[in-house]
């Protein structure tokens, strides 16, 4: 924990203003019984209204002193604490866009989700209990000893079996909760995964009519997570009558032996009311410190998490020096590339080598599995080759910016995805200064111009998050519109096509075949109709390409290609 709290530095002032005000009410707090126990010992002792009055009014003028404080420690204290969780939240969020396709499956989005959220949480309340407490406590408790030991040495030997009994009690339940806090979390990131498929998986549940057995799923989830939680607030609430009992306990015991004392005149009658409230400032700090024991674990186990995430280096960054292409545009080449997936028993590809140019269209195609998609996310780099390379403009895109790269792409996912907004901001995420002329001139190419227009709103119609108020094709068309508003040098087109009807299809294409004259076209496909008029057609299978060629080349001399023409056309379609 103790690694985050440097982010804490842009809030120095705050800091040091919440501790000053906590160590100021401490004081206050502590020389508040000396007042009581003069003006019982001195003013009601011999009837001195006038000191009475007198001392009392400089009692009352610093307690209210010590409630300035109070107000003001908590509200610098919360203040630096909101700014470190903000900073934190910043710099874990942004450090999670860094990471490449790889990291997000090692950690998953649910667990990433927590950690934002709930971790930071976690450590941002304990920051604040922190500051209020670790500073006073300490000066409450030891202030209080010394006091007290002023006060009368010999009752203060009570203390001697309280505090150490106490700090007994609180260790072992400590102790005993700790281990649990790290099951807690984790399984939040179960129930959060269970909730976040759930929810964006809701089409596929209702039509399998898989309700019961989803609520079943969240139900056992939930139950094992608040079992769990219960089973911790039941140890951590053994802290509290335990902390009162030996409270209670220490006060019988001081009144009983002051009163002895005072009995045998060793003692004064203020003395012991002063006594008291000292043995409460002492047990009242031991509490406070007690309850922020209790939230350190749970925040520790947070902060490791936090720091798990911000520790994990990208495995995909920029050289220091990345080179440019500036001679060439579009071209593509892949050079004996080999690529497997973290985990995997065998390559995804292997020995991959093609090239691709400008007014060219590279077509891609092979059964489930082939690793088309692969070869679409290895030249946007989402991940590095394991051997061979993929030049851009001649240029190992592992020695370029992954800024200039992507730069250089419309890319067209084989899920659509689309943010919550207008048509028009989903347009522009692909170009941000894209005027409205120019989504509308890429919406008329992708086929999309014709729902937009009917519309209420056009291009101001709202989008929900995901595109869950459009359907798939519209989704797909304003996903390749997006790629077009850029005019990039080189489009992927990942299985872009398949929610699209064989007639907009052929719109599509036929329109895109003269937007894209002068770029590089690469096409992952399933349907036979979409990539039989490429230049070259790649085929894939098993992770290696079994043929290169045209759709007439491929049709006389490939079995796989012939084997997957034929099973979605017919002999009357072929010839």
């Amino acid at each position: 924990m103790l690694k985050l709290f440097r982010h804490l530095k842009p809030f120095r002032f705050a800091v040091i203003a919440s501790l000053a005000m906590v160590m100021l009410r401490a004081l206050v707090d502590l020389y508040l019984p000396r007042l009581t126990a003069d003006i019982v010992n001195i003013g009601v002792g011999n009837g001195d209204i006038p000191y009475i009055l007198r001392v009392g009014a400089i009692m009352l003028g610093i307690a209210a002193v010590g409630g300035v404080c109070a107000v003001l420690g908590n509200y610098f204290s919360a203040r630096a604490a909101s700014g470190f969780g903000r900073v934190l939240r910043e710099k874990l969020f942004s450090h999670v866009e860094n990471f490449s396709l790889h990291e997000f499956d090692l950690f998953g989005t649910a667990s990433l989700i927590t950690r934002i959220t709930n971790d930071i949480m976690q450590v941002q309340q304990v920051t604040m209990m922190s500051l209020r407490m670790l500073i006073m406590a300490p000066i409450m408790s030891i202030g209080g000893i010394v006091m007290a030991v002023s006060t009368d040495p010999t009752l203060s030997l009570i203390f001697v079996v309280a505090i150490p009994l106490l700090f007994l009690l609180v260790t072992f339940i400590g102790r005993k909760g700790i281990p649990l806090f790290q099951a807690m979390q984790e399984k939040l990131d179960g129930l959060n995964l269970i909730l976040r498929e759930r929810l964006t998986g809701i089409r596929v549940i209702r039509a399998f009519n898989r309700d019961e057995y989803e609520k079943k799923r969240f139900h056992d989830a939930n139950l094992d997570f608040t079992n769990t939680a219960i089973y911790v607030m039941r140890i951590i609430a053994l802290m509290m009558p335990v902390m009162m009992l030996v409270m209670n306990f220490t006060t019988i015991g001081i009144v009983w032996f002051g009163g002895i004392r005072i009995d045998l005149g060793f003692m004064k009658v203020g003395d012991l009311m002063a006594f008291i409230q000292y043995g409460m400032h002492i047990m009242m700090s031991m509490f406070a410190l007690s309850m922020l024991f209790v939230m350190i674990p749970r925040a520790s186990v947070s902060a490791k998490r936090i720091n798990e995430v911000l520790e994990t280096k990208p495995e995909i960054v920029d050289l220091p020096a990345p080179k440019k292409a500036d001679q060439m545009r579009g071209y593509i080449e892949f050079k004996d590339v080999t690529f497997s997936y973290h985990g995997a028993e065998r390559p995804a590809l292997k020995n991959i080598s093609f090239s691709a140019g400008p007014g060219e269209v590279t077509a891609i195609i092979g059964g489930t599995g082939s690793g088309k998609s692969t070869i679409s996310s290895l030249i946007l780099r989402f991940y590095d080759v394991d051997s061979g390379s993929i030049l851009i403009d001649g240029v190992d895109i592992r020695e370029m910016s992954q800024e200039e790269l992507r730069s250089k792409i419309g890319y067209v996912p084989q899920r659509a995805f689309l943010f919550s907004g207008t048509i028009a901001d989903n347009i522009r995420f692909g170009k941000e200064d894209a005027t409205l002329e120019e989504i509308r001139q890429a919406a008329e190419i992708a086929q999309a111009a014709e729902f937009i227009e009917k519309l209420p709103d056009k291009y101001d119609h709202w989008i929900e998050q995901g595109g869950i108020n459009v359907s798939g094709g519209q989704k797909q068309r304003l996903s390749i519109a997006r790629a077009l508003v850029s005019k990039p040098e080189i489009y992927i087109f990942d299985d872009s096509f398949s929610a699209l009807d064989f007639k907009t299809d052929a719109k599509l294409r036929a329109a895109l075949k003269k937007e894209t004259a002068n770029a590089t076209l690469i096409i992952v496909a399933q349907r036979v109709s979409t990539v039989m008029d490429a230049d070259q057609i790649l085929v894939l299978d098993d992770g290696q390409i079994v043929g290169i060629g045209t759709h007439e080349e491929l049709l006389q001399s490939n079995d796989v290609y012939r084997e997957i023409v034929l099973s979605q056309l017919s002999e009357e379609e072929i010839a």
